[in-house]
């Protein structure tokens, strides 16, 4: 739970970047292709990254320019980049300019539960980097280049010189 709102403040600055490096290697052809029948599209994890972001803050009250939670997944991967930015940046603009340190302890309802403001910003956060895990082991899968986040990927070792850790 989120206490003070520049604490949001900086880790959102930090996981819409992250979420940007890895949402920038899906392409076109690879947000329809299904690895297994069981897992989401990377374009239904990516979509949903983006949609929840909006879905997620106006049941706080938070009225913003996002995309619907039930708009249909676009063709392209740069629509998905585009529209995650603006509501990343647009959720960033309206918790700066609307919230104190004193509006993360108002209860909304979320899910039929009573949660403080502060908890959500941290479920909107964590929630972003679990898809965000869910859709790196399927761009993995579909061959595609994934960018390390909390530390270099398989492939970016090399930049350090070292070999890639099993």
């Amino acid at each position: 739970m989120y206490r003070k709102l520049e604490d949001f403040i900086n880790d959102w600055a930090i996981e819409s970047e992250s979420t940007i490096k890895i949402l920038n290697n899906l392409t076109d052809e690879s947000l329809t292709k299904k690895v297994d029948e069981n897992i989401r599209t990377a374009g239904r994890l990516a979509w949903h990254i983006t949609t929840s972001i909006g879905e997620m803050a106006y049941r706080t009250g938070l009225h913003f320019k996002t995309v619907d939670e039930n708009s249909t997944i676009p063709k392209t991967a740069k629509e998905i980049v585009d529209a995650y930015k603006e509501a990343s940046e647009n959720l960033f603009n309206r918790v700066k300019s609307n919230w104190d340190d004193e509006s993360l302890l108002i209860e909304d309802d979320m899910y039929g539960e009573m949660w403080k403001r502060g908890t959500t910003l941290g479920v909107i956060i964590t929630h972003q980097i679990h898809h965000r895990a869910q859709l790196t082991v399927v761009m993995r899968l579909l061959g595609l280049k994934v960018p390390g986040v909390y530390g270099p990927a398989k492939e970016e070792w090399v930049n350090y010189g070292m070999a890639a850790q099993e």
